[in-house]
């Protein structure tokens, strides 16, 4: 039985082509969204309201965030060679994203089409603190489909 809304700690990355279980291993995945972009058009002697016409529509890039991965990540081998590549040497790939219950069962699941990295950052090191090092991955897709 599924209880709704379901909670958002149990999910699955994956990336097409890039197999090690190491490169599916995220503590947080955001950015999946979308936003209709509107022009303003004022009517000649219409004073009451504005008309808000639709023009495009963009897509939030896709944010992954994990404890900084092995050199031989194919995953950080993927994002080194679109940095050094240039624009060039970009090879899309589609990403799933799966949100899972208990079970390890796919509750929701969304595909991200013709995605390539545009940011890999390390976060801070502080000897003060007690924590993960961790390493983002920042996606930009041509578009996203929900499968389920």
């Amino acid at each position: 039985m599924v209880t709704y809304p379901p909670s958002a700690f149990h999910f699955r990355v994956s990336f097409a082509g890039i197999r090690t279980s190491e490169d599916a291993s995220f503590q947080e995945v955001s950015g999946i969204g979308t936003k209709i972009e509107t022009e303003e058009v004022r009517e000649g002697g219409e004073n009451a309201f504005v008309h808000m016409l639709p023009k495009k529509v963009t897509h939030t890039n896709l944010v992954l965030k994990r404890g900084i991965a092995s050199i031989d990540s194919e995953l950080v081998t993927w994002c080194q060679d679109t940095a050094v590549g240039g624009l060039f040497d970009i090879r899309p790939k589609l990403v799933h994203v799966h949100l899972l219950d208990a079970k390890q069962t796919t509750l929701h699941g969304w595909t991200f089409a013709n995605a390539y990295p545009v940011r890999w950052e390390l976060g801070a090191f502080n000897s003060q603190e007690n924590k993960v090092a961790v390493e983002t991955i920042e996606l930009a897709y041509a578009y996203w489909m929900r499968e389920i």
